[in-house]
């Protein structure tokens, strides 16, 4: 198997030292030698480093999963051809073939289409972990009337991306002659937005609309029948807290209880501590409403049920094929990466969409699987990666 990987090798002074080390008198017990420093870790695919993975026909892809992933597929190839990959695994014209038969090909022969225009690739060991999410469903309202009075912010003006004294990037906003910090989801919930005329709707409760925001996008459930869909506007640039991991840490959760269902159980049966809990979680998102379909991904195109992967683009090609292969067989097979996450950072860590309505719900709150993942990359990537490593060793 060819591979594009690289390797830690000792240096002559390195050999010469351990040459030196077996001629002393006196030996270092191991447990008292000092450790290796650990490498850094990986930044990109390229760093983790990428392998040639198994043929496409072997990996068992289903008719199902490759014609959704197909459709999904199209969607992405405007943007897939244009925008820079941060992986660096790809160029925009490597995309272009696949892209163009995408166009006509008929979805009922879709797995062809895969096998014909791609490769397997293994980004580091290859081991995934994918989790769920979903559009949820919450009760809401456009005006704040009893039993809504929970706000819902549309993305203020004054929370910057960047520095205006310095250009340094990186949220916060302006407070006198100083860049700082943007409030944080205490500060907000504290009322820091009340009153600036940004509510754009009015959740009628606050885990709903916690939770509504970890998925990033949702349907508001209107008093008079209607729906009203709400979507990622922004983020306040604060640290994102899990607290289901938090809250396993401090052996408030048990066996079985760190899903999305017994999260959620644990807070409402424990108000006060869960109010403060939800609050650790600094992390804050604002909305806008969604007119047309959605919800709408990173990609900036719709994202599609049980076919959209978010992932790290750092280390998997925003539009690319994902396979998975995992202990979870609902989350197995052929998934298309078009959209990103705060908490989905890493190699081979993926979030599997599945819609909205309750059995999305309960797929993707009960979503933690375990396997083995590959991105699929336009035939000939490997090698031409393969190619360019062992040119700049020279």
């Amino acid at each position: 198997m060819d591979k594009f990987r690289r390797k830690a090798r000792f240096s002559a002074l390195g050999a010469a030292l351990l040459a030196l080390a077996s001629c002393a008198p006196t030996v270092i017990p191991p447990s008292r030698q000092p450790a290796p420093p650990a490498p850094p870790p990986a930044d990109t695919a390229l760093s983790a480093g990428v392998s040639a993975g198994p043929a496409l026909s072997g990996l068992g892809i289903t008719p199902t999963s490759a014609g959704n992933a197909l459709v999904a597929f199209r969607i992405s190839c405007p943007s897939l051809m244009k925008r820079s990959d941060a992986s660096g695994l790809t160029r925009p014209e490597d995309w272009s073939a696949a892209c163009a038969a995408a166009e006509q090909w008929p979805t009922a022969q879709a797995e062809a289409f895969f096998q014909g225009y791609f490769e397997a690739a293994e980004v580091g060991a290859g081991e995934a972990f994918a989790t769920g999410y979903f559009e949820p469903q919450i009760l809401g309202s456009r005006e704040r009337r009893p039993g809504y009075d929970v706000p819902i912010y549309a993305k203020p003006d004054d929370l910057l991306d960047a520095n205006p004294f310095t250009g340094e990037t990186g949220r916060g906003r302006v407070d006198g002659d100083d860049y700082v910090l943007y409030y944080e989801r205490a500060e907000i919930l504290d009322g820091a937005l009340a009153g600036r005329g940004l509510e754009i709707a009015w959740a009628a409760d606050p885990i709903d609309l916690f939770f509504l925001h970890i998925q990033g996008s949702g349907r508001l459930l209107l008093p008079d029948g209607g729906v009203m869909r709400i979507g990622y506007a922004g983020q306040n640039g604060r640290e994102y807290v899990a607290i289901g991991r938090m809250m396993k840490e401090r052996g408030l959760l048990g066996p079985g209880q760190t899903s999305m269902q017994g999260i959620v159980a644990w807070l409402r049966e424990h108000p006060e501590e869960g109010r403060a809990i939800m609050r650790e979680n600094k992390s804050y998102i604002f909305f806008r409403e969604l007119t047309g379909p959605g919800p709408i991904g990173a990609m900036g195109h719709p994202v599609t049920p049980r076919a959209t992967v978010a992932a790290d683009p750092k280390f998997v090609p925003l539009g690319a094929p994902v396979f998975l292969a995992v202990d979870k067989p609902e989350a197995s097979g052929l998934w298309i990466a078009q959209d990103t996450g705060g908490a989905i950072k890493g190699a081979n860590r993926f979030d599997t969409f599945w819609g909205a309505g309750e059995e999305a719900k309960r797929i993707a709150g009960g979503m933690q699987a375990n396997g083995e993942a590959y991105v699929l990359l336009p035939k000939g990537t490997v090698a031409r990666l393969n190619t360019e490593y062992a040119a700049s060793q020279r």
